[in-house]
């Protein structure tokens, strides 16, 4: 079965509210496989934190990153095979508001 590529997610500029729903694909009649995360630093160093769990929450045990470094005027690629279901979200934020810009690529299939 093939796969649609699509871009997942984004671009959304992070805020410092480390519950922020970045992705959840909401059709329980697909799946998402996460490719790629792409974070941009559009300007003094900061840190990142993203969670794979539920809706709005961050508990221990569920981080991807935890504060990950990304400098001034930089990027980070993250290259993974990340399956998303519909009960699956990304939640993260950053340490400053609106410096970093989070996006991410995959394919689509259809279960």
């Amino acid at each position: 079965m093939a796969g649609t590529i699509k871009r997942t997610f984004g671009p959304l500029a992070l805020t410092t509210t480390y519950t922020t729903n970045v992705y959840n694909n909401t059709s329980a009649l697909i799946y998402d496989v996460i490719r790629h995360i792409h974070v941009a630093n559009k300007a003094a160093n900061d840190t990142f934190r993203l969670y794979l769990g539920a809706t709005g929450a961050n508990a221990a045990g569920t981080e991807l990153f935890y504060n990950f470094p990304v400098s001034a005027l930089s990027s980070y690629d993250y290259f993974c095979a990340l399956r998303m279901a519909s009960t699956d979200f990304l939640v993260g934020g950053a340490a400053t508001t609106l410096t970093l810009v989070i996006e991410g690529e995959g394919e689509q299939y259809v279960v």
